[in-house]
């Protein structure tokens, strides 16, 4: 591992919005920085009915989304009853976990400690290490409980990003918009990009 390559988890739950857990492991790959991927039964689903993927073969599906070489040299990946897994334990050192998109479900299991799985498990250990825990919910509208679990995430030390992009760059595409969400993360990593216009920018 160079010295500027970091570790970080990001994990894809059933919500709407699968894409953006894809763009930004494929922006941190292409920053070359290692990826501890991790993705529900749910958000299999979703690669199947929002990406169009065939996902009967998930290693080949992993493959044609990110590549061989991407797989062998920065993304490891997961089984969520994986509890031998680096991540799952604290003295593994890592630089942040994203929870993108993160549905209601597993936002309720993080915001109280309830951890049944290898994600929600990362997601504990982030917080007690005091390491930055990114949660992108995509829900809407929300209800009281929703609302009373993103505060709860928040003060127990989770940066809540929601999956609501700007428009003030004006967007010519899908892929902008996007691209916003996910700049929006990688500024909260201080990874750098250049994934849309910022304000005040004139190029």
């Amino acid at each position: 591992m160079n010295s500027q390559q970091k570790i970080y988890t990001v994990a894809i739950t059933g919500a709407s919005g699968a894409i953006y857990g894809v763009r930004l492991t494929k922006e941190l790959v292409k920053a070359e920085h290692k990826v501890h991927f991790l993705i529900s039964e749910a958000g299999w689903q979703v690669f199947r009915e929002e990406l169009l993927l065939d996902t009967s073969d998930r290693q080949k599906c992993l493959n044609d989304l990110f590549g061989e070489t991407a797989l062998e040299d920065y993304i490891d990946i997961h089984h969520l009853q994986d509890f031998k897994a680096p991540v799952a334990s604290g003295s593994y050192r890592t630089e942040a976990m994203i929870v993108v998109p993160c549905s209601m479900g597993t936002l309720s299991k993080i915001a109280n400690g309830n951890s049944g799985s290898l994600l929600e498990r990362s997601a504990d250990v982030t917080l007690k290490e005091r390491r930055r825990l990114i949660l992108v919910p995509r829900e809407t509208p929300l209800n009281g409980i929703h609302l009373e679990n993103l505060l709860k995430a928040e003060r127990a030390g989770a940066h809540i990003i929601p999956a609501m992009p700007g428009f003030y760059h004006v967007p010519q595409s899908m892929d902008d918009l996007i691209n916003f969400v996910v700049g929006k993360i990688l500024d909260a990593l201080d990874v750098p990009h250049q994934l849309f216009q910022r304000w005040g920018s004139t190029s």
